[in-house]
């Protein structure tokens, strides 16, 4: 039996537990945060009844000098489910264990004596006993209750991404759908931490993910909507009083992630979000195809590259008149760049790493073989459309 001047600790501890849980309750509050905000009833019940708890369970600790018992801990693990449902942090909640047995411990270290410097080794054990018992049953029974409720939170959303795709009237009752959405189709890269080996890859790739969704949540002020993977999905972001700026809201998830991101947006009200989502897709599509800078888009800023991407004999046709030069690669490269540029030589000799007199030479020989001269600016609208049509419709 431990004692302290003569006194079991057990008893020292005992006769006062009612009085000392109710004191560390208002510690809690003066020294944690989150524990202020609790409601005063809360902290009367549940959070006094819980710490007078761990003051018994200590008490029989220090009896028979022993860690807690499993039974002892299952109300902790109780706790600690229903402080998840709250939302309370698990830091604050740790930090009210540790702050409760430290606190415990130099009350009773207090009332020693040099005679007494075994038993307090002893209750020193004890105490560290105790903390690592009670953070492991916490931390489990608290993440376990987090996962839970993601998965369900994480369910609830594909139920409400899968009714707003489907326009299945029955279900978006059921959702309560926002007002309007803008609705993002996103690509993104792979983090560099991915390349780690399992599991360590996975658990970047969901760090990525969870820091996108959390950078588009800044933007709204209702759950954002997602379903994505490590490559990209779809998100939509609920409009309120003033919609954001797609640009912005790419930007920041990109800046998030860590990785470039790019994004085509449509604004939608709910019946509308299955075409827009459509759209957005193919526009996304069409960004990625003509190696598009990351960033956000719409229908409009690719409209021709989004014409010549849908399928006629039209686009085969335009793709054919550069046939000549398909057994010369640096002439249809050679021809894309300098489009690219503005038609500026210079430019495009320093993209090309050759002299401007050689791409005099290529241009030269690129318009003997196909009959198309970039300096005609009709003859120039048509050589766009053909590289476009190209790029769609590899050979």
């Amino acid at each position: 039996m431990l004692t302290l001047a003569g006194c079991p600790v057990h008893e020292l501890l005992e006769r006062q537990v009612t009085g000392l849980a109710r004191q560390l309750v208002r510690v809690f509050v003066e020294e944690i945060p989150v524990y202020r905000r609790l409601p005063r009833e809360e902290l009367d019940g549940d959070i006094t009844r819980i710490t007078e708890h761990n003051l018994r369970m200590i008490c029989e600790m220090f009896r028979h000098r022993r860690p807690p018992t499993s039974a002892e801990l299952a109300p902790l693990r109780a706790s600690a489910v229903r402080r998840a449902q709250e939302q309370v942090p698990l830091e604050a909640l740790l930090a009210a264990y540790h702050l409760g047995a430290r606190w415990v411990w130099d009350r009773l270290a207090a009332t020693a004596t040099p005679a007494d410097f075994a038993a307090v080794l002893d209750m020193n054990r004890l105490v560290l006993l105790y903390t690592e018992a009670v953070t492991s049953a916490v931390c489990t029974a608290y993440l376990k209750e987090r996962e839970g409720m993601l998965s369900q939170e994480q369910h609830a959303m594909h139920v409400a991404v899968s009714a707003l795709l489907s326009g299945d009237h029955t279900a978006l009752a059921a959702v309560r759908p926002a007002p309007g959405y803008l609705v993002m189709a996103i690509a993104m890269d792979a983090h560099p931490d991915e390349e780690q080996d399992e599991p360590g890859g996975s658990v970047a790739a969901r760090r990525k993910l969870a820091r996108i969704r959390a950078a588009a949540q800044c933007y709204a002020t209702e759950q954002v909507l997602s379903v994505l993977d490590a490559t990209g999905g779809l998100v939509l972001l609920p409009r309120g009083g003033e919609t954001p700026a797609a640009a912005e809201v790419v930007e920041a998830m990109s800046r998030a992630a860590g990785v470039p991101v790019w994004a085509a947006t449509e604004q939608a009200t709910p019946a509308e979000v299955p075409a827009a989502a459509g759209v957005a897709e193919e526009v996304l599509e069409v960004v990625r195809i003509f190696g598009r800078p990351p960033g956000a888009y719409r229908l409009a800023d690719v409209l021709l590259e989004y014409q010549l991407t849908r399928p006629s004999r039209a686009t085969a046709r335009l793709a054919s008149l550069l046939d000549p030069l398909l057994g010369n690669p640096d002439l249809l490269r050679t021809l894309e760049v300098h489009l690219e540029t503005g038609l500026d030589r210079r430019r495009t000799a320093e993209l090309l790493h050759v002299h401007p007199n050689t791409v005099d030479y290529r241009l030269r020989r690129a318009v003997s073989l196909t009959g198309l001269d970039p300096a005609d600016p009709a003859q120039l609208q048509q050589i766009g459309a053909a590289l476009a049509a190209k790029r769609f419709t590899p050979r």
